[in-house]
């Protein structure tokens, strides 16, 4: 217990316990949250625009009182901002109560809607809120339309997706003036696009006159993925239509849409570029702000919908190495754009970016106690794997505690799956490793989507050892570049990444000398088998189906739980929440009853379940704190580095 608790003070000594994130205009409200040193969750508040008097609209310790988790999904605030809507999960099951406070008076209101998905859209007035629920099998089927002080029972059925394969959706677009629904599974989307009344009373009367102004952009074609948002005339959409794998930025006109023209084109807004991965567009009055990735990092791209191609411009940053991504911004009239930047070593940062002078202000840096980042360097290396692929690699480490003269401890973090980007992002609870003089490294494996979505379609289904090969390639030429040796290298992975780790340490057992694996997906051809199992028919099309010969095939040569063998493991670190519903708790359960079992050494293998959380751990920031101070000291431990 001793060395947890030095850990654990060690990670909090890092910390700015009181703090405040960088206000956010909304209307005539500026919205942020702070934190206060003994308080574990935060305090959610406002002020109006020029005035410093603070109203707390939301205090989650309040919340959270007599109860073991407590976790706010989403909130929204109606047009005029005199009534919260917001979600709450109280067990970590990602299964959330929809509640209602007026803010004039402090009062909650007596709507309470269970067992939501989680997220939260008011309509263009003070009584018409949108929400989404789930089925049996914890997939979101449905979307909702509730008016304030009627009956839950009355709610009105707007959207349904009766296709297990697919989730429903819904988003509201960045002019206020659309509601879009949508259907989606990894492979396949489709849009519907419901224009919003100013009064929901309107909007009311036309779907009880079966008159509901809903239509559908593109219906849904097999391997057609696409999102969008309104601007002015037009719907902007990105895209991999045509053959666009890494998708593209196209526009329609809204009217033709809306009139179902079948000449109603997606015209290209800019040509397709192979190297340039697009994710996501955020449209405002003035320009339009595009994210993705280039050259393995996350980027973002402005541009004025008016001249897009002479005034598309990259926002730049001072280290190649960075992750960035669009900040809150609820104006669709302002001229400048919030975002949010880090790196391994530069703690976040928020921004804020002018289009039409192509300037970059800093608002707020991350406050983090003792850390000197002068002390800690990040590189990026490419790797060869045994294709020939080079895989990126991303180490951090502190300059004056490790020796490039000879091989040191590291850990190797890896996932791969999902088209998920594990980004060079800093961490501090990362810092007892580096403080240590141990190595954090980032293996990018192929099956995330730091390259683009050819990165992650590249190993799926019967390629899908090539995310495990990749991790196995990285570490060894981690050994043989003189970074590390076996003896001193750990790995680690959570949730699919810890269906990496358990896939690898069947592989390649005697190259690690330990394991951590949080809530790992472990025991994949049992679970892929059971339509039954939350969020599994989804999953098909990421793994495969094994209820057919090939996706059986093909799982069975690296399911985790079944390849297990009488032979050498590593030490193991092995985490799991009973109320999880992406990895049911008996899975990491029953793989590491297997593993003792088969195993023929005398290494540990510790299995911690917490009784009170899901699949993202405690709620609690004091008590995350001291979760993962264990899973750290395990760690340090193995790799002979605990002083």
């Amino acid at each position: 217990r001793a060395p947890r608790e030095t850990i654990y003070k060690e990670i909090l000594s890092h910390v700015q316990e009181t703090d405040e994130t960088y206000p956010y205009r909304r209307g005539a409200y500026e919205y942020y949250s702070r934190t206060i040193e003994g308080s574990s969750y935060k305090i959610r508040c406002r002020r109006k625009s020029g005035m410093n008097v603070e109203e707390v609209f939301l205090d989650e310790n309040e919340l959270a009182k007599g109860k073991s988790h407590c976790e706010v999904g989403d909130f929204d605030v109606s047009k005029s901002q005199a009534i919260l809507a917001f979600t709450v999960d109280e067990f970590g099951y990602e299964e959330y109560s929809l509640r209602f406070k007026d803010l004039t008076t402090g009062r909650m209101l007596e709507d309470v809607i269970p067992k939501t998905s989680g997220k939260v859209v008011f309509g263009n007035d003070e009584k018409t809120v949108f929400y989404a629920t789930m089925d049996e099998a914890h997939r979101t089927d449905k979307v909702w339309m509730h008016r304030i002080g009627t009956p839950v029972s009355s709610d009105i059925l707007l959207y349904q997706e009766d296709d297990t394969v697919f989730d429903a959706g819904f988003e509201k677009s960045s002019s206020q003036k659309f509601l879009f629904f949508s259907s989606s599974s990894s492979e396949t989307s489709e849009v519907w696009a419901l224009k919003l009344e100013e009064d929901g009373k309107q909007l009311l009367s036309s779907i009880s006159s079966n008159t509901v102004p809903k239509y559908c952009l593109r219906p849904r074609k097999k391997g057609i993925l696409y999102e969008v948002d309104h601007h002015s005339r037009d719907f902007y959409i990105t895209t991999n239509v045509d053959g666009a794998t890494n998708f593209k930025l196209v526009k329609v006109d809204a009217e033709e849409a809306a009139a179902g023209k079948e000449d109603a084109k997606w015209q290209d807004v800019f040509p397709y570029d192979a190297d340039v991965k697009i994710n996501e567009v955020h449209c405002f009055n003035s320009f339009i702000a595009i994210t993705g990735r280039q050259g393995g990092f996350s980027q973002i791209w402005t541009f004025d919908p008016s001249d897009p191609k002479s005034t598309k411009n990259i926002l730049q940053f001072e280290e190649e190495a960075h992750t960035v991504d669009i900040g809150p911004n609820f104006d669709f009239g302002t001229t400048k754009l919030r975002l949010t930047y880090g790196s391994l070593v530069t703690p976040r940062r928020d921004y804020e970016y002018t289009p039409s002078t192509s300037s970059l202000q800093i608002l707020k840096q991350q406050k983090v106690p003792l850390y000197d980042r002068s002390k800690y360097s990040s590189e990026r290396i490419e790797i060869k794997s045994r294709d020939g692929t080079l895989i990126p690699v991303s180490l951090v480490y502190r300059e004056d505690l490790i020796d490039k003269k000879k091989t040191n401890a590291l850990h190797l973090y890896g996932y791969g799956s999902y088209e998920i980007s594990i980004d060079p992002e800093f961490a501090t609870t990362r810092l007892p490793l580096l403080d240590r003089g141990v190595i954090f490294a980032i293996a990018h494996v192929r099956g995330g989507g730091e390259m683009g979505r050819t990165w992650y379609e590249s190993a799926k289904y019967s390629n899908k050892a090539r995310t495990f090969t990749d991790f196995i390639d990285c570490a060894n030429a981690l050994i043989n570049l003189k970074w590390t040796s076996s003896k001193q290298l750990s790995i680690e992975g959570r949730s699919a990444g810890g269906l990496l780790v358990g896939a690898v340490v069947n592989m390649a057992p005697r190259l690690f000398k330990a394991a951590v694996a949080g809530v790992p997906f472990v025991d994949v051809m049992n679970t892929m088998s059971d339509p039954s199992i939350p969020l599994t028919t989804g999953e098909w099309e990421e793994w495969g189906n094994p209820n057919m010969e090939q996706g059986y095939n093909d799982m069975l040569k690296y399911s985790p739980y079944d390849n297990i063998g009488a032979q050498d493991y590593p030490a193991m670190f092995v985490s799991s929440g009973l109320y999880d519903p992406r990895v049911a708790y008996w899975e990491p359960a029953k793989w590491v009853s297997k593993l003792r079992h088969f195993k023929t050494d005398n290494n540990p293998i510790l299995l911690k379940m917490d009784l009170s959380a899901g699949h993202f751990s405690a709620s609690d920031r004091y008590r995350y704190f001291w979760e993962r101070s264990l899973e750290i000291c395990f760690i340090l431990d193995q790799l002979k580095c605990l002083k």
